[in-house]
């Protein structure tokens, strides 16, 4: 069994991580565009790519946040929509997640 410690260590490295990705994606974005038509068409492309990258690396940040916020508070590791402990199995797979599997789905 994962202890509470070693799951908030866990979450705060993960955040660490987007962090630095979010800011590889930011820098990325701010390069200026290519003069060539056809290249310019490419790279906005892959600024579509990486802009749904940052958005989604957003989501889990903001998914993050809240179960360190659950944890400081207490509630971490109990479903926020029916109040029943979440299962360790489900944690130690989606440690972010506010719900039980049950209201997951």
């Amino acid at each position: 069994m994962t202890s509470l410690a070693d799951r908030k260590t866990a979450l705060l490295e993960r955040l660490a991580e987007l962090d630095r990705r979010l800011h590889r994606i930011e820098a990325e974005l701010d390069q200026p565009a290519e003069k060539d038509w056809e290249e310019a068409a490419v790279e906005r492309e892959d600024d579509e790519v990486l802009e749904s990258m940052g958005t989604q690396g957003l989501q889990e940040i903001e998914m993050i946040r809240a179960a360190l916020a659950r944890i400081e508070d207490g509630s971490y590791g109990w479903c926020v929509r029916c109040g029943n402990e979440i299962a360790q199995e489900r944690l130690d797979a989606v440690p972010a997640t506010p719900f039980c599997r049950n209201c997951a789905r």
